[in-house]
C-alpha cells in the first residue's frame, strides 16, 4: 500500500501548477465505515427491504394487483427465453413455470379475504427472491484485498508501461494517481461526509468508472466506501462476481422491467441510503452509447434520494442526503467501438450489427490500460458542486441556499399547507425531475474539456460541412482512404472553437484543461496523438505524408459527441 502520509500528486494536464493533497481516511478501521455496519446486519436489512417493498407495492398497485402479477410472470417468461445469462439461477425458468401455475390456480370461489392473502403471499415470495438477488454484501477483509491488489497492479503496470520496459516491473517512480488527476473541492466534500449521506452521481462512460472512480474515493479523497448499483451482467464473470458481491455492490438487472422488481431496488436504494450509508449511481442508467455527457436521466434511483430525505424528516432526524455530481472524463474509451454501434444500430433502426464489448476481455482492459500509462493519458474525475435533493446548493456545513442565496430548510419542502410532514408522492416526484435538471446543468459545467474531444469536434464538425449533402450514415461510411482534413482549416476551426470554449470557461459553464488552453499546433498534435492510444483503427492521424487523416469515421462522430450540447460552431 502506498504512503497516504503528506504526499502530493501533480495535476499534469489540467493546470502543470496545480497540486492536489492525497487525503487520509476519516474513519481509519474499515469495520467502523457505515457500509461495514450495515451489511454486518445483512439478513435483518434484507427483511426490512421485503417488508416494505410488499406493503410499497399493494399501496402502489393493490386495486391492481392481480393484473401486476401476471404482467411480472410474462415478462420474466420472455426474459428468460430471450435474454439468459450465466448469471441467472439454474432453476429461473422452472421457478417462473411453478408461479405462472400458481396464478392459473388461484383461489377465484374464495372470500375477497382470501384472494387477497393469496396474492399478498405470492408477491412477498417474489420480492424475496428479488431482494436476495439484488442486496449484495460488504466483507472487509475482501476491500482490504483488493485495495491492495489494485494498487499493485496498476501500479507496476504504469512504471512498466510508462518507461517501456518490463525490467520497471517493480519500480516505484510512477503512482496510478499521476493518471487520475481530481478536480473539485475536496475539503468541501470530505466536510459533507461528516454531516449527513452523501451520494455519488457519476457520468457513465465505460465499465472501468466504478473501479477507477473507488480508487480515486478510497485513495485520493479518504472516504469510507460506497454502496453501488452494478449492471448484473458484470457478474457473469465469476472473478469480478467474487469480489463485488463482497463489496458493497447492490445487483442492477435492467432486463427486468416489472414494477415488483422495480419496487424491491428502488426500496434496496432507499433504506442504504436513509440508514446512512454513502451511496453511488449513474443516473444515465446505463453507459452512454453515442459518447455524449448525459443530459436524460433515469428518475427510478434517483427519487430514492427524495424519499430517503422525507423519511429522515418524518423521524426527526437532523441528517441530511448531499448529491454530488461527477465527470469521468476520458481521452479514450475502453468500449467506444461497442458503444458507438450500439448507439447507431438504435438510431439506424437495425442497419448496424452488434459488435463485441471489449469490457469482457482482459486482454483488451490490460491493453486499454498499457495504452494509458504509456503514453501519459489522464482519466480524470471532477468532482461537482454538492447539492440537497432539491437542487439547492449546500456550503460544507451541509446548509442549503436557494437561488436567492436564502438558507432553506429542507424539512419544508415536505411540509403540506397544513404545515404536515406528509407522503405526496407526485410532489416527489416534481422534485427529482427538477433534481434530475439540476444535475445534468452540473454535468455540462464540470464536465473538463480534453484535447481529444475539441479535436475530434472540429474534425468532424469540418466533414459535415464538407460533406453536407450526406446524412449522419453515409457520412461515416465514406471511405477513409480517399479524404484527408486540411491541416491549415483545421488549425482555424480549433482557433474558433477555443475562443468560444474560453468564454465558455469564464462564466462557468465548462472546465478547460491548460492544453485546451494553449498553442493551437500543440493541441492538435495533442489530440491526434491521444485519439490514437488505443484503437486498433485510429480515429484520426499523421501519415506518412503529414497528411491528417482518418481510418474510422464512427469511432471519430463518437469522440466528437462529447462536446455535443454546448452548442459550439466551428
Amino acid at each position: 500500500m502506498e504512503d497516504k502520509d503528506n504526499s502530493i500528486a501533480l495535476v499534469e494536464g489540467l493546470n502543470p501548477d496545480k497540486r492536489i493533497t492525497i487525503y487520509p481516511h476519516l474513519i481509519a478501521e474499515i469495520e467502523d465505515w457505515p457500509i461495514s455496519k450495515l451489511h454486518r446486519q445483512r439478513s435483518a436489512f434484507v427483511k426490512e427491504v421485503i417488508e416494505k417493498s410488499v406493503a410499497r407495492i399493494f399501496d402502489q398497485y393493490g386495486e391492481q394487483i392481480e393484473r401486476t402479477l401476471l404482467r411480472t410472470v410474462q415478462m420474466e417468461a420472455i426474459r428468460i427465453k430471450e435474454s439468459r445469462w450465466r448469471v441467472d439461477p439454474v432453476n429461473e425458468g422452472m421457478y417462473w413455470r411453478q408461479k405462472k401455475r400458481q396464478l392459473a390456480a388461484r383461489p377465484i370461489a374464495g372470500s375477497p379475504e382470501e384472494l387477497q392473502l393469496f396474492y399478498k403471499k405470492m408477491v412477498r415470495e417474489i420480492v424475496a427472491r428479488y431482494a436476495e438477488e439484488i442486496v449484495g454484501d460488504f466483507k472487509p477483509w475482501a476491500f482490504r484485498f483488493a485495495r491492495r491488489f489494485l494498487t499493485f497492479f496498476f501500479r507496476r503496470l504504469l512504471n512498466t508501461a510508462a518507461s517501456r520496459n518490463w525490467r520497471r516491473l517493480y519500480s516505484r517512480r510512477f503512482r496510478l494517481y499521476e493518471r487520475l488527476p481530481v478536480r473539485g473541492d475536496i475539503k468541501q466534500l470530505r466536510s459533507l461526509f461528516t454531516k449527513g449521506t452523501v451520494v455519488l452521481v457519476p457520468t457513465h462512460s465505460s465499465n472501468l468508472d466504478s473501479i477507477l472512480l473507488g480508487y480515486v474515493l478510497d485513495f485520493v479523497v479518504g472516504v469510507p466506501a460506497f454502496s453501488y448499483g452494478a449492471g448484473l451482467n458484470l457478474f457473469n464473470n465469476r472473478i469480478i462476481a467474487f469480489f463485488m458481491n463482497r463489496l458493497g455492490a447492490y445487483r442492477v438487472d435492467r432486463r427486468k422491467k416489472n414494477a415488483i422488481y422495480l419496487e424491491t431496488l428502488k426500496m434496496v436504494s432507499t433504506l442504504t441510503i436513509e440508514k446512512g450509508v454513502n451511496s453511488l449511481f449513474f443516473p444515465g442508467g446505463t453507459r452512454s452509447r453515442s459518447g455524449a455527457i448525459e443530459q436524460r436521466l433515469k428518475l427510478g434511483l434517483l427519487g430514492t434520494t427524495v424519499e430517503a430525505q422525507r423519511e429522515l424528516c418524518q423521524a426527526g432526524e437532523q441528517r441530511k442526503i448531499f448529491i454530488v455530481p461527477v465527470v469521468l472524463c476520458y481521452h479514450n474509451v475502453l468500449e467506444a467501438n461497442f458503444l458507438i454501434e450500439q448507439h447507431l444500430r438504435r438510431i439506424g433502426r437495425g442497419r448496424y450489427l452488434r459488435s463485441r464489448d471489449d469490457f469482457k476481455s482482459i486482454r483488451r482492459i490490460l491493453h486499454f490500460a498499457w495504452n494509458v500509462f504509456s503514453r501519459s493519458s489522464k482519466v480524470t474525475v471532477s468532482f461537482g458542486k454538492p447539492m440537497d435533493v432539491f437542487g439547492n446548493y449546500v456550503d460544507a456545513e451541509g446548509k442549503s441556499y436557494d437561488a436567492e442565496g436564502h438558507e432553506v430548510d429542507v424539512a419544508s419542502y415536505f411540509r403540506s399547507e397544513a404545515g404536515v410532514l406528509d407522503v405526496n408522492l407526485q410532489r416527489e416526484a416534481e422534485y427529482t425531475r427538477h433534481l434530475a435538471k439540476r444535475i445534468a446543468e452540473r454535468y455540462l459545467k464540470d464536465n473538463i474539456v480534453l484535447s481529444t474531444h475539441v479535436v475530434a469536434f472540429v474534425t468532424f464538425e469540418l466533414l459535415k460541412k464538407d460533406k453536407s449533402d450526406l446524412d449522419l450514415f453515409a457520412l461515416i461510411r465514406l471511405p477513409t482512404d480517399d479524404y484527408e482534413f486540411d491541416e491549415e482549416k483545421t488549425l482555424q476551426a480549433l482557433g474558433r472553437v477555443q475562443k468560444q470554449l474560453l468564454e465558455k470557461e469564464q462564466k462557468g459553464e465548462v472546465k478547460l484543461t491548460f492544453r485546451v488552453r494553449g498553442d493551437l499546433k500543440e493541441l492538435l498534435r495533442d489530440g491526434v496523438d491521444k485519439l490514437g492510444a488505443h484503437h486498433g483503427v485510429k480515429p484520426l492521424y499523421f501519415n506518412k505524408k503529414g497528411a491528417l487523416v482518418s481510418e474510422d469515421f464512427k469511432l471519430l462522430y463518437y469522440y466528437h459527441n462529447r462536446l455535443e450540447g454546448y452548442e459550439l460552431e466551428v
